[in-house]
């Protein structure tokens, strides 16, 4: 026999009816063993119900969010230069090309370095 939609979706209702039944059945059961153990034991609302930390119903301290400070850059040491044209370079970054230059016609690191 083939099902079809409309008798799954009644079989659907009829289970969540039952479901819900079965449910209300054994909350009921719960709330019974709940409201034993607090009166067994003495337990109040606060006992129960109470967070560590802050107080319950205390909102959280909102404020201006923190900014934080652009550091400075700070200058960078002069580590080469370029006798000819007084172009100086730190040593950072891309190499510059009068350094390549100097470098390619024969010139050492140590010859272009800045002299204390």
């Amino acid at each position: 026999m083939a099902r079809t939609l409309a008798v799954i979706q009644q079989q659907i209702e009829k289970l969540q009816k039952e479901a819900e039944a079965v449910k209300a059945k054994e909350v009921a059961g719960v709330i019974q063993r709940i409201k034993l153990a607090i009166a067994s034991y003495g337990l109040k609302p606060n006992d129960l119900f109470a967070t560590k930390g802050r107080p319950p119903g205390r909102p959280k301290k909102v404020g201006a969010p923190k900014v934080r400070k652009a550091k400075k850059k700070s200058a960078s040491v002069i580590k080469f230069q370029d006798e000819a044209s007084g172009k100086t370079w730190s040593g950072h970054g891309k190499r510059p090309n009068w350094y390549i230059q100097a470098i390619a016609a024969g010139k050492t690191p140590e010859d272009l370095a800045v002299k204390p």
